[in-house]
């Protein structure tokens, strides 16, 4: 089976199982997107930390 041949089957099958497809789709996009909030939220607090800590040491 050629690569042609797999990606005939491969679409077909999309074609056929449009809903699994959206819900994967989908399921992907949401997995992706709650690993990027993550980690926005998490450099976004190391950051404010940060700042706090350098309020409260003294500059020379």
């Amino acid at each position: 089976m050629g690569l042609f041949d797999s990606l005939q089957t491969a679409l077909e099958s999309l074609g056929h199982n449009k809903l699994r497809s959206f819900l994967t789709t989908l399921g992907v996009i949401v997995g992706v997107a709650s690993v990027i909030v993550m980690v926005a939220l998490g450099t976004g607090a190391t950051e404010a930390v940060k700042g706090q800590f350098r309020g409260l040491v003294p500059t020379n």
